[in-house]
């Protein structure tokens, strides 16, 4: 995001002086990509899909810069029309004409952020207790009868990856229409962000009709939740990840994680389009979250993940780790296991073998390759004294319940023996091919007389 610059000794009392911004307008892009019927034969192919690609571009950026206005600054330029809006050659978005300007209290910062979370979530009776928040619904509204309105005209919402399927301007149409009906109040920040929102929906509806607002807000918004440790965020994440009884839904919590990787690009709109088989997407998936956890535990960031697992119930989680939805984690951390051992196997019985001495650097770099990112991060994590305490009570916890430690056990030892199957079998193919290629030191002669032979 990119603000020009004030030249204060060329400004005056009634003359602003702002360097200037070398980038497009939308409007120019719009005609590029071929939205506007004007002069469209006039572009390439070519021209058309990169003028497409730099507009959404255009407005994924501008939608996580309202967001971080939004969320983090409160301080929110109201007015993003295209005349405002220029697209640098850098691939930046800046602002232009800053005469409109919305400044937010933070609990209405608070309330915005928990509505989105319960639009996408479709949690209707929440909304409107975070519409009451923000001084939206007028003190004294009968609030089951504004949530059966809610339930009634969004209940039919579509939902792809755990996200809205919907465009902004119609969920704003439907409430709006219910606010007019029971005379909410709309305060001046409240229509500005909406404004803003719309705006940049409309920009990007032009050049891709497909396009989806929350698709591109989500991303940033499960990311605010996951890292930022206060107090506030923290209950609205435990109203989407926990139920009454402090059990975690694994679904929420598997899709939070899964949309929080999503980063750069027109972000949540390659999520939704995937061509990618089903199994293959869901084998990806799994991998990148259990990177994701296994990064997040023992570090600083890991603050909410980690308070995340003390507070939940430790026999649900249990329960959830060795159910039926989790057998991709298991296999996953299976192979993880496997790369551990086959390294240590490595590094021990291969170290001192004099016949393999030429390929003693090969086996050295092949060990160096196995310990990637995942392992080094399971290393930290089995050295953590934070990972180890959550670890001990859950223990504690689910001892009391004999069938689920059996349970539990039995889960352990299957990881454990589909780790050593995948290891040995490549340990010992990595030191047949070894010993094999050791073959080619001996005297050409021989060589030529085996090879004639056979």
């Amino acid at each position: 995001m990119l603000v020009p610059k004030v030249l204060r000794n060329l400004t005056r009392k009634r003359v602003l002086t702002m360097e200037w911004m070398v980038g497009e307008s939308p409007n120019s892009l719009l005609v590029r990509s071929g939205a506007s019927s004007e002069a469209v034969d006039e572009f390439t192919e070519v021209q058309q899909l990169e003028a497409k690609r730099c507009l959404l571009d255009l407005v994924s950026k501008g939608v996580e810069a309202t967001l971080v206005q939004l969320l983090e600054t409160g301080l929110l330029h109201a007015d993003p029309h295209p005349g405002n809006l220029r697209y640098t050659p850098e691939g930046c978005i800046g602002f232009l004409d800053f005469g409109l300007l919305c400044r937010m209290k933070q609990e209405h910062q608070i309330a915005m952020l928990a509505s989105i979370i319960h639009i996408a979530y479709g949690d209707w009776g929440a909304l409107v207790c975070d519409l009451a928040s923000m001084d939206v619904v007028r003190p004294g509204t009968n609030l089951r009868r504004v949530t059966a309105d809610l339930v009634e005209a969004l209940g039919e919402v579509d939902y792809r990856e755990g996200i809205p399927d919907i465009k902004f301007s119609l969920v704003l149409g439907k409430i709006w229409s219910i606010a007019l009906k029971y005379h909410f109040r709309m305060p001046p920040y409240y229509t500005l962000v909406l404004r803003s929102l719309a705006s940049l929906e409309g920009l990007a509806v032009a050049a891709d009709n497909n396009f989806k607002t929350f698709h591109a807000a989500y991303p940033y918004v499960v990311k605010k939740l996951l890292y930022d440790n206060s107090a506030s965020t923290r209950r609205i994440l435990y109203s989407v990840i926990f139920n009454g009884k402090r059990e975690l839904q694994w679904k929420n919590i598997l899709l939070f994680l899964k949309v929080g990787s999503l980063r750069g690009g027109p972000m949540g709109i390659s999520m939704s389009a995937s061509n990618e088989p089903a199994s293959q997407t869901s084998e990806h998936d799994v991998s990148e979250l259990l990177n994701i956890i296994l990064r997040l535990l023992p570090s600083k960031d890991g603050a909410v993940l980690r308070r995340l697992v003390v507070t939940a119930d430790p026999v649900s989680l249990c329960s959830a780790m060795i159910s039926k939805e989790a057998i991709l984690f298991r296999q996953h951390i299976s192979n993880v296991l496997a790369d551990v051992i086959y390294a240590w196997m490595s590094k021990t019985i291969m170290r001192d073998n004099k016949p393999w001495s030429p390929y003693k650097a090969q086996t050295i770099e092949l060990e160096e390759q196995t310990k990637t990112t995942t392992l080094s991060q399971l290393y930290t994590i089995m050295r953590d004294r934070r990972v180890k305490v959550i670890f001990y009570r859950m223990v504690r916890e689910v001892r009391r319940h004999p069938v689920l430690l059996l349970r539990s056990c039995w889960s352990c030892f299957t990881i454990a023996v589909m780790a050593l199957l995948i290891s040995v079998p490549r340990f010992i193919a990595h030191c047949t091919e070894s010993f094999f290629n050791s073959l080619a030191f001996v005297p050409r002669r021989i060589a030529v007389g085996l090879q004639q032979t056979f």
